[in-house]
């Protein structure tokens, strides 16, 4: 199958789609109000201030965990979907569902950097067992006949659960505090076992067949996807490395390993095919590097660069908003059009929380002055932290109406006023409630879109789709206001309405039938890339470029120049790859 080639036409009528189909969309919903109920608010949440119930790590802690932790999440469902075609998908959701409850609920218990990763770690784990069989289960239960529509479905579904998510978990963040944020995902994770015991069907055929797999052909189908065993620890260690480099060593010792990594390999390579003549016999380590499905996994690596650039959209742009963008407009709209309530609300700030928060940083600053007063510097300092608070007071203000607070009295019921005063001028909208944008339009606009790009070849829409999504991210370089960072989200919605469904239609349609699951699992490396070098530049250029520098224009123009780069190499793949053969 060439992707570039035009679809052909399909005179049949579309088949019907069956009731697993639409039981696995449910399950769908359920874990992504799970996990983009943590997940959009997890950089406020890792870096937030202590004082509002946050971690209080820097961007680059940040970076570090949303990177290596999502890294392992999608590197993992190659192994699960090869295990979920030979044991069936029923018993694969339960032993997800098992994982995941507890693990959402420990998520919220840890404070420390260790114990948190780990509770995240636990999470990836159990997402990573779901995420193969779910769309396993969507290519099982459609053809070609209704395979673009029953993918553009399931993309909704998913944004419907990845729009309701974060709206959930701002409102139990500023009412109720962080650790319900938790016990709400742990709570829709546990509402899947009702659909998947009452009404899931198992649409796989081995797990109750004669003539099941042993493991060891489970994982050799694996390796054979890539080529051998040796050609498999070579990269496996490779991504081994990505995944700790960092943290535990260095960028330039990472390069430096696994090019002696590489150079070691490709040496005793040499001896191996002189002396065995490339037989394929004998041990696995004794036998020369033998690559698989080059091209698939070319294909992978080259996507891998639209998730780094799409992952953008919930790493960094809350963190963005909340420290650069002035969102007092998309306020003062819901005021004019709907009324003051429904702004309060729309922007809600827990003033509790912030009277005790002015409190504190006028005791601390009138011990440390002597006389109450408020320099230049600790007004500045103020100002961000009560961007965490969500309202963005002018310093001068600050600097004012803190050194008359702190030179007469440290009153809690005056510390009340302060805060509601401020609240009522200067409160700004949740930054994850912005971001909901993409989702919102995908859940609106996604079948429509899917219908549009049903007719035209899988790599021409994945390359539109990314230029889209391009424009949408790299156009937030010169964006400060709530409603135009409004207009560059949806712009990359619909790039990624374009982009995304196709590419995981099109490793659906082109993987083995009782190997389905595996070959998704692989899809997923794609995004277990692209969140690893995601995760990681998002840190380090926003503590380097945005916060340091004070230069977010420049790590946005980064990112959307990866997407465009991107875009360009999927087009000489198309013409100097797949021009000369068959992908699969």
């Amino acid at each position: 199958m060439n992707i570039s080639s035009s679809s052909e036409s399909v005179k049949r009528p579309r088949s019907k789609l069956p009731q697993s189909f639409w039981v696995a969309n449910t399950m769908e919903i359920f874990e992504r109000l799970a996990w983009y109920g943590f997940f959009a608010v997890s950089t406020l949440y890792i870096t937030g201030s202590r004082a509002e119930g946050a971690l209080g790590f820097t961007s680059e802690q940040r970076g570090m965990l949303q990177g290596i932790v999502p890294f392992i999440l999608y590197l993992l469902p190659v192994v699960f979907g090869a295990l979920g075609d030979r044991f069936g998908y029923k018993k694969t959701f339960i032993a997800a569902y098992t994982l995941l409850v507890p693990a959402y609920y420990l998520l919220g218990q840890f404070s420390a950097f260790g114990t948190f990763f780990m509770a995240f770690l636990f999470v990836a784990v159990g997402a990573a067992i779901f995420k193969p069989v779910v769309v396993g289960t969507v290519a099982r239960t459609t053809d070609e006949t209704n395979s673009s529509m029953g993918f553009g479905i399931f993309y909704m579904m998913v944004n419907i659960g990845g729009f309701v998510g974060p709206i959930v978990a701002g409102i139990v963040r500023v009412r109720y505090g962080w650790d319900w944020v938790f016990v709400a995902s742990a709570f829709w994770i546990a509402c899947n076992f009702i659909w998947l015991l009452a009404f899931y069907k198992e649409p796989t055929t081995e797990a109750g067949s004669a003539q099941k797999r042993s493991l060891k052909q489970v994982f050799g189908g694996i390796v054979e996807v890539l080529g051998n065993g040796r050609f498999f620890l070579l990269i496996f260690v490779i991504l081994s490395l990505l995944a700790i480099s960092g943290r535990y060593i260095s960028w330039n010792l990472m390069l430096i390993i696994s090019g002696i990594w590489v150079a070691l390999n490709l040496l005793l390579d040499i001896f191996l095919r002189a002396r065995a003549k490339a037989r394929e016999s004998g041990f696995w380590l004794t036998q020369p590097l033998k690559l698989g499905n080059w091209k698939f996994a070319l294909y992978l690596l080259i996507l891998s660069g639209f998730w780094t650039s799409f992952n953008q959209i919930f790493l960094t742009m809350p963190e963005y908003i909340r420290d650069y963008v002035e969102t007092n407009d998309m306020v003062e709209t819901a005021r004019n059009w709907v009324g003051d309530d429904f702004a309060r609300e729309f922007a809600a700030v827990n003033e509790d929380l912030l009277a005790a928060e002015i409190i504190t940083f006028v005791g601390a600053s009138k011990e440390a002055a002597g006389n109450g007063a408020i320099t230049d510097e600790d007004a500045a300092k103020f100002r961000r932290t009560m961007f965490d608070f969500k309202v963005r007071v002018p310093e001068n203000e600050i600097r004012n109406e803190l050194t008359d607070f702190g030179s007469t009295r440290l009153d809690s019921s005056a510390a009340k006023s302060l805060a509601h005063k401020w609240a009522e001028k200067y409160r700004q909208v949740n930054p994850e409630y912005i971001i909901n944008i993409d989702a919102g339009a995908i859940v609106v606009f996604q079948v429509l879109v899917s219908f549009l790009i049903g007719f035209f070849p899988p790599l021409s829409v994945m390359v539109v789709g990314i230029i889209v999504s391009a424009v949408g991210i790299g156009m937030s370089a010169w964006l400060f206001s709530g409603w135009m960072i409004t207009l560059a989200i949806t712009i990359f919605a619909f790039g990624e309405m374009i982009a995304s469904p196709k590419s995981q239609e099109y490793v659906g349609r082109i993987a083995p039938q009782q190997k389905v699951a595996m070959y998704m699992g692989f899809y997923f490396w794609t995004i277990a890339l692209g969140n690893i070098f995601g995760g990681r530049l998002s840190g380090e250029l926003y503590g380097s470029l945005a916060r340091d520098a004070g230069r977010p224009d420049l790590m946005w123009m980064i990112f959307g120049g990866l997407a465009l780069l991107t875009a360009v190499i999927l087009v000489l793949y198309d013409k100097l790859i797949l021009r000369k053969g068959r992908m699969e």
